[in-house]
């Protein structure tokens, strides 16, 4: 039986106790050997964690965790160096004192081993007096591991303690420049990167390995990986869902793989997810059930751009790479936190199209973005979709309408704003069938959202196992004008030989009513 290490990040642990743990090693020491100062980021629950403690294990001589891995073949010394780790996991950091307190316990607890200066009163003298005195009285250099180091800044994001946190967070880091002569490495990992903003001031600034092709697959499972590690409990799953294995292995692909952290698109699968369904036998959203983030529900409800208009686009690198924590920007949050991903790249014009990475992200944020933005008095986005696919893949297309209209009529008026202009009333529209129709094709159907025919641009065609639907809709308009629309333009032409039941369906919805007026089908 493998043993799947789920939410255990200790390297010693999953080493000494026998889970299962995918060699890294041999990037982990070209990362010691060919830099010194580094920051990595990378989404939740996606390894960071156990990369620090892996590296812990390392700078700690514990040459006996690593038989077997590569490491075993490529150190010779195995020194034994100081290492201080700092871990901002497991706290809330929106409290006055609670981070100026984690800081004091972990310094205070150093200076009890390597001894204090009581000249040094400030937090960034008191961290250089013992990072010089632990090279002075081991004859090694300091190592520096700090895990999620921006998270006291994420937790109390749009708040007054935003700004305590962050200087209390640029005293620590600063010191990093003065103690440099007394350092042999540093390691800072988190989800987003604040640039230009204080935290840094005064850092020499770490090598950013986070878009760094020699590091794309740091943390995460690539294909190879997947295969070599991995090819019992996918031989168990294609069992049990009755497809082969090779079926399987793009099933899994398509549910939690697609992450790419360099121009070089490497692939990189979910390992927290991934673990998870080999582990339980079954794909389920586990990375996504874990929550959305509470600095990125913040961001969002502060900003008013649309889903629709920020995927699938080509960005240059620095309008998702950094994020400025003075200014709200959706798009490099939402980037850095593992919602999108990089799908393409022009070098030649340094541009980057940007995605959601698999069927587990995308289904899981656009119902966080439908339920925020909808705010449906009948319950969840969710429900309404499960009983709208079940209508559409037993033809009932009578069901679905009055569904349809009963879930449109619970949106509050006052949700997105006064709604003054038809323009504004049509993009609502727009906005708020985009998600309906992608979170339906989520569910199994293929949505195939303003199709461009030969004769013109179909709003949104539905493809299910035994029909095919298409709409037309209109605005104030008439549902007989929609559906002669569908005739006119031939949109049905591409199915007259498919053998689906093909039904065009047009419809009208009021700007003042705000749900369906009219629904007329053929």
């Amino acid at each position: 039986m493998i043993k799947y290490p789920i939410g255990i990040q200790t390297f010693s642990q999953i080493r000494e106790d026998g889970y299962v743990y995918v060699d890294k090693t041999a990037l982990v020491y070209q990362l010691v050997t060919t830099g010194k100062i580094y920051f990595l980021s990378r989404p939740r629950r996606f390894g960071k964690s156990l990369l620090v403690s892996t590296l812990e294990a390392y700078f700690n001589g514990q040459k006996e965790l690593f038989d077997g891995l590569a490491m075993a073949e490529l150190e010779r010394d195995w020194y034994r160096y100081p290492v201080f780790k700092m871990d901002f996991n497991g706290e809330v950091f929106t409290s006055p004192d609670v981070l100026a307190q984690k800081i004091e316990t972990y310094i205070a607890k150093w200076e009890q081993t390597y001894g204090k200066n009581p000249l040094d009163t400030t937090t960034g003298d008191r961290f250089k007096g013992v990072l010089d005195r632990a090279y002075a009285q081991t004859g090694h250099r300091a190592v520096v591991l700090i895990d999620e180091y921006d998270k006291p800044i994420l937790d109390a994001l749009d708040t007054p303690q935003e700004a305590v946190n962050r200087d209390l967070l640029k005293g620590l880091y600063s010191t990093f420049k003065s103690a440099d002569a007394s350092l042999q490495f540093v390691l800072l990992t988190g989800v987003t990167k604040f640039s230009q903003v204080s935290v840094f001031s005064g850092f020499n600034q770490p090598d950013d390995i986070s878009l760094d092709s020699r590091y794309e697959a740091l943390c995460g499972i690539t294909q190879q990986e997947l295969e070599d590690y991995f090819m019992e409990p996918i031989a168990g799953l294609s069992q049990r869902y009755r497809c082969s294995a090779e079926e399987m292995k793009e099933l899994l692909k398509q549910q939690y793989d697609g992450y790419h952290f360099s121009e070089n698109l490497l692939d990189i699968y979910n390992p927290f997810s991934l673990l998870n369904a080999f582990n339980k036998g079954k794909l389920s959203d586990y990375w996504y059930a874990t929550g959305t983030p509470s600095y990125l529900e913040k961001l969002l409800r502060h900003n008013h751009e649309q889903i629709n208009e920020l995927t699938g686009k080509y960005y240059d690198p620095s309008m998702f790479v950094d994020y400025k924590a003075d200014v709200e920007k959706p798009l490099p949050m939402i980037y850095q936190s593992g919602y999108l991903t990089i799908k393409d790249c022009d070098l030649r014009h340094n541009r980057y199209l940007l995605d959601f990475p698999n069927n587990e992200v995308r289904k899981g944020f656009l119902t966080m973005i439908a339920n925020s933005y909808l705010k449906p008095k009948l319950g969840s986005v969710s429900s309404w979709i499960y009983d709208a696919i079940f209508q559409l893949e037993e033809g009932r297309t009578a069901d679905f309408r009055d569904s349809l209209t009963a879930f449109l009529s619970s949106i509050p008026y006052d949700s997105h704003g006064s709604l003054k202009t038809l323009e504004a009333t049509e993009k609502h529209f727009q906005y708020t069938f985009y998600l309906l129709l992608r979170l339906v094709g989520e569910g199994g159907c293929q949505i195939l959202n303003e199709r461009v025919q030969a004769m013109g641009r179909v709003d949104c065609i539905m493809e299910m196992k035994d029909y095919v639907y298409i709409f037309e809709f209109k605005l104030d308009g008439s549902a007989s004008e929609a559906l002669r629309q569908i005739e006119s333009k031939g949109y049905a032409k591409p199915y007259l030989s498919d053998g689906r039941k093909v039904i065009c369906i047009g419809v009208n919805f009021s700007s003042e009513t705000r749900t369906i007026a009219e629904w007329e089908e053929a």
